[in-house]
């Protein structure tokens, strides 16, 4: 890696920010590589282990119940200790589950070692994101999001054309073996080369300073023991973050949203198999190109994003105008002919995956000061919920009406419904924008503090951060 010399609080080395997008690009994608591939081994899972749908939604849910309290925890990490460790040490946990996974006997002993990989993955996409939004400025940074959040559908058009493949060749341990593999080389590659931005130094415990609904306090008095760091601030002072608009409206999008996604894997390869009569390697073929899509999505919506005069919600809001639309006709007859199935896929991946580019930089914008970390983790831990529960269900509804109609409609009309309602939300308070006249951190900051609170905490005698 080459070296670079800076004037303390000056602006970062241009090229080596292009470095850490790519690491934590590839990390995201290395270590969501095995559990965006299990959707598309549908088919050989339920020949070798005689699952039902349902079932197999619960392998998908399996995976997110460990991040309902470990996103929490990684956001708070993250405030505290910065990101390469923190990220580093959650991709090897998902590497680890995954190569011990590889001596699985059946379908309890999957279930237990994706409840492990949850509980690793859960530091990989708040610090993923946190990462990058250190490095860029307000200007770059919705591109420079969707370009790492693409990690994930870049990470499951190649799982979903490798594993199954694979799994069909050589059973479904060795895809699990490969999994871990990958995403040790995740780990690896984040550990190695991420670097904090020039002008940022490792915060201790003590120099977060307190956590309040007010001002950063100055002066003497938060240098006592009040200014203990966010462990010491009430649970309830945090959880207020969610009823701030740009919050909730984060939320209620984010639950809508992963929802399509959830259905897209737990549901996509059954659907072309049985109601298009699609071979295993067109249905793979298909969902390869609804990752792809997925992945231009997240780049193309986030970079609208940065130009978007309505704000960055301007894009959520299109996206999920867009998969409803696909829904709806995936629940007509026309989605049973082959290639209009493939084009409506496609279109379902672009936006009911690309979403979350624009998505994740409007939250991350929406933080407040200091925040950025617990505030990321809280809102994607409560977006669990749904992460956990729409496989499941969505499997217990095709199992139960023997097709998909019911469970494609219920998502469309939970999708156009939120829609509906955080737009006039938004409306009702005048702006779309994520927080306005609030100006973002520029490179060369930690994303999770900015330039006030850093001045109160350095005032109050606290270690600075720049």
């Amino acid at each position: 890696m080459s070296h670079h010399t800076e004037v303390r609080g000056g602006p970062p080395p241009l090229p080596y920010r292009w470095t850490i997008l790519g690491v934590a690009t590839f990390t995201q994608a290395a270590s969501c590589f095995f559990v965006q591939g299990i959707g598309a081994m549908a088919v050989p899972l339920q020949n070798a282990l005689d699952l039902s749908t349902a079932q197999l939604g619960l392998l998908l849910s399996a995976s997110q119940l460990a991040p309902l309290v470990g996103l929490l925890v990684a956001g708070e990490l993250l405030d505290r200790y910065g990101e390469r460790w923190v990220v580093g040490i959650g991709a090897g946990v998902v590497a680890a589950g995954l190569l011990a996974g590889s001596t699985a006997q059946g379908y309890a002993s999957l279930l237990v070692v994706l409840l492990v990989v949850g509980a690793g993955y859960s530091a990989i996409q708040p610090g993923g994101s946190k990462s990058v939004a250190a490095w860029f400025e307000p200007a770059r940074l919705g591109f420079a999001m969707g370009v790492r959040q693409a990690g994930l559908p870049l990470g499951g058009a190649v799982a979903v054309a490798v594993l199954p493949v694979v799994a069909a060749a050589s059973g479904w341990r060795v895809a699990v073996l490969v999994g871990g593999l990958v995403a040790l080389t995740g780990a690896v590659a984040f550990t190695a080369l991420y670097r904090r931005p020039p002008g940022t130094v490792a915060k201790r415990p003590a120099a977060l300073g307190p956590v309040a609904a007010g001002p950063v306090a100055a002066g003497p008095v938060a240098a006592g023991p009040v200014a203990a760091g966010p462990v010491a601030a009430p649970l309830m002072d945090r959880l207020r973050l969610l009823r701030e608009p740009a919050m909730t409206k984060a939320l209620l999008s984010g639950t809508a949203m992963v929802s399509v996604h959830s259905g897209i894997g737990v549901l996509g390869a059954l659907y072309l198999h049985d109601v298009t009569a699609l071979g295993t390697g067109a249905a793979g073929a298909v969902l390869v190109a609804a990752q792809m899509a997925g992945m231009l999505g997240r780049i193309g919506l986030a970079a609208w994003s940065d130009r978007s005069r309505a704000g960055r919600y301007r894009p959520v809001l299109a996206s999920m105008v867009g998969a409803a639309t696909a829904l709806v006709a995936l629940a007509t007859p026309l989605g049973g002919h082959p290639l209009a199935a493939a084009v409506l896929f496609a279109w379902l991946g672009f936006f009911g995956i690309g979403w979350y580019g624009p998505w994740v930089a409007h939250l991350a914008e929406a933080a407040p000061p200091g925040r950025t970390g617990f505030a990321l983790g809280l809102v994607m831990a409560v977006n669990q919920v749904a992460v956990i529960l729409a496989p499941p269900a969505l499997g217990l509804l095709r199992d139960a009406t023997g097709g998909y109609t019911a469970a494609w409609s219920a998502l469309a009309v939970a999708t156009a419904g939120t829609a509906a309602a955080t737009a006039r939300s938004g409306k009702r308070r005048g702006s779309t924008t994520s927080r306005p006249g609030r100006p973002r951190p520029g490179p060369g900051t930690d994303a999770a503090a900015d330039a006030a609170a850093d001045a109160g905490a350095s005032r109050a005698g606290g270690t600075a951060t720049r």
